[in-house]
């Protein structure tokens, strides 16, 4: 069972990484999402999105709430999109972008909450 997109390459600079994501027809969260036209949800999309922050940009905090999120183009089975993370300490957010191109898929922000 398939959890997490293929990971292509990874760009780092001090608080951004750009992820090159393969997502791969075989996620699980394609399963069921929707039968007829699948498609990654967007509750996948948010938590990918935590995931690999806290895994390229070392963020240790805890769920705070979402801003502004915008779903505008599916991500469909087998597309290559770039995963953009920018986090802001001083705010305790972090902004992603998921993109094909010049296609823009979804974008956020997602408050995490860093232990005082």
């Amino acid at each position: 069972m398939q959890r997490k997109p293929t990971l292509l390459n990874t760009t780092l600079s001090e608080n951004t990484a750009t992820l090159t994501l393969k997502v791969d027809a075989s996620l699980e969260d394609f399963k069921g999402h929707f039968p007829v036209f699948a498609l990654l949800p967007g509750v996948t999309q948010i938590d990918l999105a935590v995931r690999y922050a806290r895994d390229t940009l070392g963020i240790n905090g805890t769920f705070g709430g979402m801003e502004v999120i915008k779903f505008q183009d599916p991500i469909l089975p087998n597309a290559t999109v770039d995963l953009t993370l920018t986090w802001h300490p001083d705010k305790e957010k972090l902004h992603f972008s998921y993109q094909s191109g010049t296609t823009a898929h979804s974008s956020g922000r997602v408050t995490l909450r860093q232990a005082q």
